[in-house]
């Protein structure tokens, strides 16, 4: 101690170099990444009127139903014969490699799960927002077939049989009586159960999102948002597009609706966000809990010597392919699709794809995102090169009489289209988003699921030379224009 005392300068420089210690503390911002912005939403107090009071008679039809509705609701009929969920049709649009304008949806879009509904009205409008649709002389004017209780019932017991029309089965009064506003399990009583079982078509859509967990999707399970909180809906029109009928993104919902452009602590996640979409990390798989329908082969249909599996061979359909914790194919994606429309002419030789997404790696608008895609093998006019829609279900459909020439002539004719008599099966692809199924922040992909030996991404498919850690982003050398 007294060499110390001997040497006050010695506390001098301690003292000095303490101050500065403490000046450089204050002065510089602590070296952690900033927390992640948080979205840009709030819930809201979701209040109802109880309708049992008001309620005071008994129903027997759905249509008795919607005109008690109409009766303090006169604006909501008008409002839903305009929506999409009623028309099944979009507003008119330019569909590439057509010419003219058209308004398509289900009501007249070929798919390659049940092909399509002309023909076969009463199977697939089941799950039309509506009652009575038989055949092609549906009224779409008349208010008291628009269906109020699919979207609203209450007591999770409403179902629809053939052609919309309520089971006998619903207590029609006591639904009348639960009205309230749409809950996750009204919208998935259709969305998870299109194409005639749960997750057939939709591979981020089933019933495990009526009561999910925080891992099924953050969402849902962990913020407890309804469907209504993203698809939000004024006077009856519900936002929010499919491209397996849509092919824009017009009236569209997207993550950026609620998170800011740069929601990441981290600047590097964010620079990927011009290229990336936010599914892409967000959805590592999908159809986790139960799965879906990845391939169906119509030709293999009407053999009685297999036995029926909903999951892997019916009579009726032919044979499946289900899969499970699915990982997604990526493609470039700007919101615009291409469409099969029918009528249009194809290779048979080759796939069809009847729908894809529009985007390349030079497109400024288009950003890396996840689908499914449903392969099949389906019916098509040998004659005339175009894919059919046979009639399946009702009086000489193939599910009653296995006759397909029959079931192509009648499918002929309710479409318009010319039948050659000859007919044959062609594989078809079809492209479906994912946008559900989103988890959180920990459990997204990291670097190394994309990048790297063994990562997910087929760059070169992509337009890439390589992978863009090493040789940049797509505004680098490295990309293909």
């Amino acid at each position: 101690m007294k060499t110390l005392f001997r040497q006050p300068w010695l506390y001098v420089m301690l003292g000095v170099a303490a101050m500065i210690a403490i000046l450089v503390t204050l002065a510089t911002p602590a070296m952690k990444p900033p927390a992640p912005a948080k979205p840009e939403f709030s819930l809201k107090i979701r209040e109802h009127m109880d309708h049992a009071p008001l309620i005071t008679g008994t129903f027997k039809t759905g249509p008795e139903v919607t005109k008690a509705c109409l009766k303090c609701h006169p604006e909501a009929g008008r409002e839903m014969l305009k929506s999409a969920h009623f028309q099944w049709v979009g507003r008119e649009i330019k569909v590439p490699g057509h010419d003219g304008t058209y308004r398509i949806g289900k009501r007249n879009a070929i798919n390659n799960f049940c092909i399509g509904i002309q023909g076969n009205w009463p199977s697939c409008t089941r799950c039309h927002a509506g009652y009575g649709w038989n055949d092609d002389s549906f009224d779409f004017t008349d208010e008291s077939a628009v269906d109020c209780l699919v979207c609203h019932d209450g007591t999770g017991t409403y179902k629809k049989g053939p052609a919309g029309i309520p089971g006998p089965d619903v207590d029609l009064t006591a639904v009348a009586r639960s009205v309230a506003f749409p809950k996750r399990s009204n919208c998935g009583l259709c969305h998870n159960f299109g194409g005639g079982g749960m997750g057939v078509k939709h591979g981020d859509l089933d019933a495990s999102l009526n009561n999910p967990l925080e891992q099924d999707d953050v969402h849902m399970g962990r913020e407890n948002l309804l469907c209504i909180d993203c698809h939000k809906t004024e006077k009856h029109d519900i936002s929010g597009t499919s491209m397996s009928v849509s092919i824009t993104r017009d009236n569209g919902v997207f993550c950026e609706n609620c998170h800011t452009q740069q929601p990441h602590g981290d600047e590097r996640l964010n620079a990927h966000l011009s290229a990336v979409s936010c599914e892409t990390c967000h959805i590592p798989t999908y159809a986790r809990r139960n799965p879906t329908k990845t391939f169906w082969d119509w030709s293999k249909a009407g053999d009685d010597s297999r036995p029926d599996d909903p999951h892997h061979y019916l009579k009726i359909k032919g044979e499946f392919v289900y899969d499970n914790d699915v990982t997604p194919v990526y493609r470039w994606y700007n919101g615009t699709a291409e469409r099969y429309l029918l009528g249009d002419k194809i290779d048979p030789s080759k796939t069809t794809a009847i729908n894809s997404p529009i985007g390349k790696i030079s497109d400024p608008k288009a950003k890396i995102h996840p689908f499914k895609i449903h392969y099949a093998v389906q019916p098509y006019d040998a004659g005339n090169n175009m894919l059919a829609v046979p009639t399946t279900s009702g009086p000489g459909g193939y599910w009653h009489e296995f006759d397909w020439d029959k079931a192509m002539i009648l499918g002929a004719k309710a479409t318009g289209l010319p039948y050659s008599g000859k007919m044959g099966f062609t594989r078809t692809e079809m492209y479906w988003p994912l946008s559900h199924m989103v988890v959180q922040g920990k459990d997204a992909l990291s670097c190394g699921d994309c990048h790297g030996e063994g990562g997910r991404m087929n760059w070169k498919e992509l337009g890439y030379q390589g992978d863009p850690a090493q040789i940049g982003g797509r505004e680098m050398k490295g990309a293909r224009k």
